[in-house]
């Protein structure tokens, strides 16, 4: 059953009965889901997961694919909401606010941890203590792709095309800071173009914005499905490797272009710090043997991303090198603080 009424967009996944919800006990006179767990009844009762990002972009493409295998794993109810807004820091600052207790988890994203950091001293989480990583999970291969009507089929005319109309190519993104933001940035000025970057609330939004004729190119997983349909034109797979649903598109090394390249962004599950370590035991075995099987990976790559499972420490640690990362290219592209 799949219904839609809460924030932008609400799906819920799955139903429990009443006989699993009467296995809530009481400790201490307080009913606690946590130590539902040690009973061996987590989850008991409907798990919120929030995605910072509107309906309808890879985020919210994985979020539904992972919510799906999820809630067969554990047997629950997951209720997806979509929290967008200030580039992904509303929806984390949500769950880093939200009871420590297994029943809210978010879809972490590379820009929530490692680079708004860098950008904005207000965010209403810290990135280091407010949250506990499940683990890791997929990895992204952004496509740059333009509109049909620019008249550019390789890096090279992109890049030619770009230095004889200065400032005329614009491109969307899913925000100020997000991904696909700071590989134009990072192409803008390796390639030293002149560009105009357009934030949208999301990738969805980019990608309609584009088609549409508004502004011209991308550089987002988004942007895939309209170059294998023909709606759009691939120019290059900005990343280090191709991306396998379109093995025939370069890298811009490939390409001829050793342009500077975002470290490789991610998705990962966090949940409030102070979460109880049975529950994230428990999430973390459903993830990886969710990651593990064919079709899952299939699927995620279907939407321009590699299934990717590291476990919490290690995803961790890969978290702090990403941040420190981005605040030396953030440096470099004019954009930290």
């Amino acid at each position: 059953m799949t219904g839609f009424d809460r924030t932008t967009r609400r799906g819920v996944f799955g139903s429990l009965g009443a006989a699993a919800l009467a296995t809530l006990t009481m400790w201490s006179g307080v009913p606690s889901a946590a130590n539902a767990t040690e009973a061996g009844s987590y989850p008991a009762k409907e798990i919120v997961f929030i995605v910072p990002y509107p309906p309808g972009g890879n985020s919210d493409n994985l979020a539904r694919i992972y919510a799906d295998r999820l809630r067969q794993k554990l047997g629950a109810t997951i209720v997806i909401e979509n929290k967008p807004g200030g580039t992904t820091s509303l929806g984390t600052g949500v769950v880093a606010r939200a009871k420590p207790d297994g029943y809210t988890l978010l879809l972490a994203t590379s820009t929530a941890f490692t680079v708004l950091p860098h950008l904005r001293n207000d965010l209403p989480y810290d990135p280091v203590k407010s949250f506990t990583f499940v683990g890791s999970l997929a990895g992204y291969l952004p496509v740059l792709a333009v509109r049909n009507e620019v008249p550019v089929n390789t890096l090279q005319e992109f890049v030619d095309y770009a230095r004889k109309n200065p400032g005329k190519l614009s491109w969307g993104s899913a925000g100020v800071a997000s991904g696909g933001h700071l590989a134009g940035e990072i192409l803008k000025k390796d390639a030293k173009l002149e560009m105009l970057h357009v934030p949208f609330k999301g990738s969805a939004d980019s990608l309609t914005a584009m088609l549409g004729g508004h502004t011209d190119f991308l550089i987002d997983g988004v942007g895939l499905e309209a170059v294998k349909s023909g709606r759009a034109k691939g120019i290059v797979t900005f990343a280090s490797e191709r991306n396998p649903e379109l093995p025939n598109l370069p890298t811009p090394k490939e390409a001829g272009f050793d342009v500077t390249l975002p470290f490789e962004g991610f998705w990962g599950i966090a949940v409030p710090a102070g979460t109880p370590q049975p529950i994230v035991d428990k999430l973390a075995k459903a993830q990886r043997e969710i990651l593990e099987e064919p079709e899952t990976r299939k699927r995620f790559g279907n939407i321009s991303l590699s299934a990717g499972w590291k476990p919490g420490p290690e995803y961790t640690r890969d978290i702090k090198t990403s941040r420190t990362y981005y605040g030396d290219l953030l440096k470099k592209v004019n954009l930290s603080q």
